[in-house]
């Protein structure tokens, strides 16, 4: 399992921040270049992309919350904060569940306690896409699925767009097929929404109100049973809200590990 450091010289309890579907751990770069300053930041590389391995099968989200228990064992960690975005989130609310000692406080970013059969088929459709389309044009699509109109109609952002497209066509390291594939059953098999009752450390759960891949429905459900949580959904935000308000969003996080 791949991670890297940032903020070493920091002796307090760390960060452990936890990608999405198909991205590995530098994708976290503009909130680790805030966050580093303040705190000691883990980013791994989930199983499946990146420079983790990349077994075949599908995963589940307990197992990668087992890698993220494993790895902390490993490099010395007893306790981190977890910061998880999309699947990440899935996997942080699995390792609270599983590994509660080792869990500090739990931010969820744009996350799921179960999916509808909407959810299902835009993973299954995910599939589809990496399998039949160019590297450019399944960033592409990723795109449309996680901005908002708004970030499209910014012509800063959607330069940033067109310079993220043909990053992935000139990726040394592509996922493969089939770490999108076991990815993608971690998502859907996804089901925790009877134990989070169980989560009694705080939590953030945090997300865009106009996000169609995972809808607000979502984060609301999981906040009404979480016994320790706070949420904030941004207006004219999509998946990708913690781009589109990247600001506030760092120093929100900032002020919710601080006060806990």
């Amino acid at each position: 399992m791949h991670y890297e450091l940032h903020g070493e010289q920091n002796d307090g309890i760390p960060v452990i921040l936890i990608m999405g579907i198909t991205a590995p751990g530098a994708v976290w770069e503009a909130h680790v270049e805030v966050w580093s300053q303040h705190f000691k930041c883990i980013t791994p590389d989930n199983r499946g992309v990146g420079e983790s391995d990349k077994p075949a099968g599908d995963y589940t989200s307990a197992m990668m919350a087992d890698d993220y228990a494993n790895l902390m064992v490993g490099i010395g960690i007893e306790q981190a904060h977890v910061v998880g975005c999309s699947m990440g989130s899935i996997i942080g609310q699995q390792l609270a569940i599983r590994h509660p000692e080792k869990v500090k406080s739990l931010v969820l970013m744009c996350s799921w306690a179960r999916c509808d059969q909407f959810a299902k088929s835009t993973f299954e459709h995910m599939k589809q896409c990496k399998a039949h389309l160019t590297p450019a044009a399944f960033m592409e699509w990723i795109q449309l699925l996680i901005f908002h109109k708004r970030s499209w109609d910014d012509p800063e952002v959607y330069a940033s767009m067109l310079e993220g497209r043909q990053g992935a066509s000139e990726d040394p390291n592509p996922q493969p097929l089939h770490g999108v594939h076991g990815q993608a059953a971690a998502c859907i098999n996804h089901s925790t929404l009877d134990q989070l009752k169980d989560i009694s450390i705080p939590a953030l759960v945090i997300g865009g109100e106009a996000d169609v891949f995972t809808p607000s429905w979502m984060a609301e459900e999981i906040n009404a049973e979480l016994p320790n949580s706070s949420m904030h959904l941004y207006p004219e935000s999509g998946h990708a809200f913690h781009w589109e308000n990247l600001e506030d969003f760092n120093q929100r996080v900032i002020n919710f590990i601080n006060a806990n």
